[in-house]
This record gives C-alpha cells, sequence and structure tokens, in this order.
C-alpha cells in the first residue's frame, strides 16, 4: 500500500510515500531502517537502555514514510487488538528522523497512523503509552490521559486512549 501526501511548509512541497507492511512482508533493508531509526532516537537520543525487541513486531503492522530519495522519514508501529492493551489496538513506537524535525512528519504520520488502524481493526478502540511530553500533541489527534503518569525507562509516560 503506497500513498503520496505532500504538505505545504514554507512554500514548498515535501513529498512523502507511506508504506504499510505486516512484519512478514518487510525485507531486510526496511526492518533494518526501521530498527536503525528507532535504536538511534529511543536508545541514543533520548538514552534509554532497554530491549526495543520486545516480541511485538512479528504481530504488527509497521507504516513507514520515506521522503521522496528514499529516506525513511517517520514511522510507526501497529498493533492489533489486544497485543498491547486487551480491548484496544495500539500505535507505538512513534519516530521520527531527527534531521527532518519540525518539518511535520510525526503530525503527519499520527494522521496516518490513525486512519491505518481504522482499516485494519474496524471499530477498535486506541490506547497508547504517550511520553508524558507529548501529551498535547497526542491530544490534538483525539487522545485523552486515562491513568496517572507512570516512569517507563526513565522516562514519564501517560496511557491515553482515543475513540
Amino acid at each position: 500500500m503506497r500513498k503520496n501526501i505532500y504538505l505545504d511548509l514554507t512554500q514548498t512541497f515535501m513529498p512523502m510515500h507511506f508504506t504499510l507492511k505486516h512484519y512478514r512482508e518487510l525485507s531486510l533493508d526496511e526492518l533494518y531502517a526501521i530498527m536503525r531509526l528507532r535504536q538511534r532516537v529511543f536508545v541514543l537520543e533520548q538514552c534509554c537502555t532497554f530491549v526495543d525487541c520486545d516480541d511485538l513486531d512479528q504481530q504488527s503492522w509497521h507504516l513507514m514514510c520515506h521522503t521522496d530519495d528514499g529516506t525513511l522519514a517517520a514511522y510507526s508501529r501497529l498493533l492489533p487488538v489486544g497485543l498491547s492493551y486487551p480491548g484496544y489496538a495500539s500505535i507505538g513506537r512513534v519516530v521520527s528522523e531527527p534531521a527532518l524535525r519540525r518539518a511535520g512528519y510525526g503530525r503527519i504520520l499520527m494522521e496516518e497512523s490513525i486512519k491505518r488502524c481504522a482499516a485494519l481493526f474496524p471499530g477498535a478502540p486506541l490506547k497508547i503509552g504517550a511520553q508524558l511530553y507529548l501529551k498535547k500533541f497526542y491530544e490534538s489527534f483525539g487522545f485523552k490521559a486515562v491513568d496517572e503518569v507512570y516512569i517507563e525507562d526513565d522516562i514519564e509516560h501517560i496511557k491515553m486512549v482515543r475513540g
């Protein structure tokens, strides 16, 4: 599945191509790019020592946003109902390429992630474990906090639901 989206920022167009694949459909190069981006941001940039390979990737869908030159600009993992939270589908490992931040990829990625979840898991509400500093970002997509702040990998998080 490929979809072109054009975002008008500073009077220029930024072409983006979305690709959604189940884990079994990912090429080795796609999986490598995903894991590289996740490690660069979550482990190195955020200084989190954690096991990213949590045995959920194999049962999930992977949404990749590439620039026209093939750079993986943003990524999210779409988890089926019950995989992370009973009765909920989920969006996780939401990440943007550091060099491309503030260009709108994160916002477009979340919009696309929500649409794809609605298509993959019809009628299922969404639940996420959001980093607390991104609470307002997720609220702008209709998510609402449903629990107290908790610490995960030395970072404040909050559970949020939508739908």
